[in-house]
């Protein structure tokens, strides 16, 4: 028997554009998000076996229709902050709405105040909602182009913008996007904010690397001050548009908020989701600048595949940085100890500049 095709319908013009089209039956669709109420004689002639309604809004003959001719549908969840079905990633601009009247009043910070409700009151309902709410990003996720390979870059959120690790990892994001690659970050300040401004900024000249620089130093970080910092950045993105690749934050690090560099955001609640996603993706490569606890983590969740994977299956890890990583924080010395006699040893790297890791994966 043939598989059914499947379907994602994220918008009301691309189901009427599907129906005009002469659609005569629903299977293998998935609608998300999308009010159908006017549509109702029109669904009502089409056959509902093997279709899928997430979050959408339906009248009680259509929904009737649906259910009984083997569709199925997940209601919409009440007084949520975000759209647990939602059908595409997010971008800055919509996390940072309302970010005039302070970062309080953005969808950013009112979805963290649920989570931390959440995660106080062990609501199952919420746990579910949060739970849909991933498994959408990891669908849209999925949905990006993969024609470009991904490259992690991985570290500190507490670096300025006015400090030289800064505009390092600026040039490093640069230069990986000129090389035709996807930068992909843990979407938060510091380091990570660099390198998807570097992406953005992967047409422009030094000049207009140190000009934005210059402009983002009114406010070189999210503290005291997030609207402040997002405001800063997102004066410079309007100023300097370019591709900042992807990130993929967390609402589980609630005091790192998402940079604004990033033209796809992927944002979870679940940290470990959100974490193997992103490794998993950045199989072109992944770099280390230097971090603390969490850059840390990464690291090591990332060799873990590698240790016992084969030749065939490793992903190159660079660690830039040889003082920092061999003195202040000796991650090298167990990675060597790791990599004896293993098909990884060939594939954990210590460098000293962002230009020696850019070269090793590019």
């Amino acid at each position: 028997m043939p598989s059914i095709p499947h379907l994602d319908i994220e918008s009301l013009t691309h189901f009427d554009q599907v129906i005009g089209a002469g659609a005569a039956a629903m299977g293998g669709w998935r609608v998300q998000s999308v009010d159908l109420t006017g549509r109702t004689q029109v669904l009502l002639q089409l056959e509902p076996m093997g279709s899928l309604f997430l979050g959408c809004a339906l009248e009680e003959s259509a929904a009737a229709w649906v259910r009984d001719g083997g569709g199925l549908i997940f209601p919409t969840i009440p007084e949520l902050p975000f759209d647990p079905y939602r059908g595409t990633l997010y971008a800055a601009d919509e996390l940072y709405a309302g970010l005039a009247s302070g970062y309080e009043a953005t969808p950013d910070a009112q979805i963290y105040a649920w989570s931390r409700q959440h995660d106080e009151l062990g609501d199952t309902s919420r746990t579910l909602a949060a739970a849909l709410h991933d498994h959408s990003i990891a669908d849209a996720l999925h949905e990006l182009p993969g024609d470009k390979p991904w490259i992690g870059v991985m570290g500190g959120h507490g670096i300025a913008r006015t400090d030289p690790a800064y505009r390092s990892a600026v040039l490093l994001g640069r230069t990986l996007a000129r090389a035709g690659l996807t930068v992909a970050t843990g979407g938060g300040p510091g380091a990570m904010e660099a390198a998807n401004l570097g992406s953005s900024l992967s047409p422009y000249d030094d000049a207009a690397v140190d000009a934005a620089l210059c402009s983002l130093a009114a406010a070189p970080s999210f503290r005291p001050s997030i609207a402040d910092w997002a405001a800063t950045g997102l004066a410079v993105r309007r100023e300097y548009p370019g591709d900042g690749g992807v990130s993929i934050p967390t609402w589980f690090y609630g005091h790192e908020p998402p940079n604004v560099f990033a033209t796809a955001i992927a944002k979870y609640f679940s940290n470990a989701l959100r974490e193997d996603v992103l490794l998993s993706r950045a199989r072109g490569g992944i770099i280390y600048l230097p971090g603390a606890a969490g850059t840390v983590q990464e690291i090591f969740q990332a060799v873990t595949p590698n240790y016992y994977g084969d030749a065939a299956t490793q992903v190159p890890m660079i660690l830039v940085g040889v003082d920092y990583w061999t003195v202040k924080l000796p991650v090298w010395p167990l990675l060597e100890k790791l990599s004896t006699d293993r098909a990884m040893a060939s594939s954990v790297l210590l460098v000293d500049t962002v230009e020696e890791a850019a070269e090793l994966v590019s």
